[in-house]
């Protein structure tokens, strides 16, 4: 029985083709997820920002101010054109220290919304949480959302459920909706804002006026905004925290930060089309390489060998030296010794008196004397000096020799 080449393949040519075009797809798709993993997540995760719909997120504040014909931005941490202008909402949990809260870049004003609630993720339903405990005021004051902006603050908390009236600096009065043991601050070193009927301070800012910092989460949460007495407490709230320019909600602390890396520069204007490039020529070396025609071209080693690459090495040394012309006289001494032996010289002469036989040969045959040719080659300096006197040696030794050019 005789067995064919293809019975003895594993795997037939067009398999590999689709088995190479699978793999290359699947890892180019997984590149380009990686690169924007954070920005496909809904962040719908229970957590206290802006991009979860639990009760203690603030997704709820992102759709109503957009409601009320506010610019609304979720910001992952690289918002261009919005560095310097409107608001910045900033919603720490306890975890977070002071050098990741004021590590969020923005140069305009910062509204930091103190954390309240302990919550735990309701396996039930994704995106819920279930209500806990408040966090302890031991944990608040230690917390990197005091001591980033509010040095020597401390809280306080109501006990109940009240509907406390917030008043302004400006004398207007707000009654709020429902809200569980209220959370307010004590801040020696901040200026009041906003207080409630008992004096608790609910929204102060820094001297400088740069930092707002919001007591309580439940006046800005999706828990405080189902009451509308509460919403237009928040709308008040941050109008009074406000300038100029867009309402920017941070959700880079939560992990949900899109940084510039290399592989989303590669896959973004202007250098997409570099990227494609590549990926062209990538693609036609291996299409090159997978149809080879001809014989294999054979790699020439990296040092030549032999005589010839000796000589070769030893004239780049004497180029790179610059001192081709000191080889004016060896090349002279050369022309006299193959002349001599042309002509038949006696071999007993010594150096002077074959000098002096060469010249008196030389006159008779018409040819410039030896002894001058050789003062020429010492006196030669340079590259040109050495071409000229070489020339003129190369021609006597053919007319001592009567040999043809």
């Amino acid at each position: 029985m005789t067995v064919t080449a293809t019975e003895g393949q594993l795997f037939k040519g067009r398999t590999v083709l689709i088995m190479i075009a699978v793999g290359v797809l699947a890892f180019a798709a997984l590149a380009v997820l990686s690169v924007y993993a954070p920005s496909l997540r809904n962040g719908n995760d229970g957590g206290g920002h802006s991009l979860s719909k639990s009760a203690v997120g603030f997704a709820g504040a992102v759709r109503l101010f957009r409601s009320l014909g506010d610019t609304v931005i979720v910001s992952r941490g690289n918002t261009p054109g919005v560095s310097r202008a409107g608001l910045m909402v900033i919603t720490p949990s306890p975890d977070h220290d002071a050098r990741t809260i004021r590590s969020v870049a923005f140069d305009g004003r910062r509204l930091v919304v103190l954390p309240k609630w302990l919550v735990a993720p309701l396996p039930a339903r994704p995106g819920w949480v279930l209500k806990g405990e408040a966090a302890p005021l031991e944990q608040l004051r230690a917390s990197g959302a005091l001591t980033a902006y509010g040095r020597k603050s401390s809280l306080e908390r109501a006990a109940g459920v009240a509907r406390p009236t917030l008043r302004f600096a400006d004398g207007r009065t707000i009654t709020a909706g429902p809200i569980d043991q209220l959370q307010t601050l004590k801040a020696p070193k901040l200026i009041p804002v906003i207080t409630d009927d008992r004096g608790g301070v609910i929204l102060a800012r820094t001297p400088s006026d740069k930092v707002y910092i919001l007591s309580d989460p439940d006046l800005l949460n999706t828990m405080g905004l189902k009451n509308l007495q509460t919403a237009r407490a928040a709308d008040a709230i941050v109008g009074v925290a406000r300038a100029d320019g867009p309402l920017i909600f941070d959700v880079s602390l939560h992990g949900f930060k899109r940084s510039r890396n290399l592989l989303a520069l590669a896959l973004e204007p202007p250098f997409l089309g570099g990227t494609l490039c590549a990926v062209a020529a990538a693609l036609m070396a291996g299409i090159a390489a997978a149809v080879r025609f001809g014989p294999i071209r054979r790699a020439t080693p990296p040092y030549a060998m032999g005589k010839g690459a000796l000589v070769e090495n030893t004239a780049g040394l004497i180029r790179m030296a610059r001192r081709e012309h000191r080889m004016a006289q060896g090349y002279a001494r050369l022309c006299r010794d193959l002349a001599a032996r042309a002509v038949g010289a006696p071999r007993q002469l010594e150096p002077a008196q074959l000098d002096a036989f060469l010249d008196r040969l030389s006159t008779q045959r018409g040819a410039p004397r030896f002894t001058d040719l050789m003062a020429a080659a010492r006196e030669a300096g340079s590259l040109p000096d050495l071409m000229a006197v070489t020339r003129k040696l190369y021609d006597w030794r053919l007319e001592m020799t009567r040999a043809s050019h």
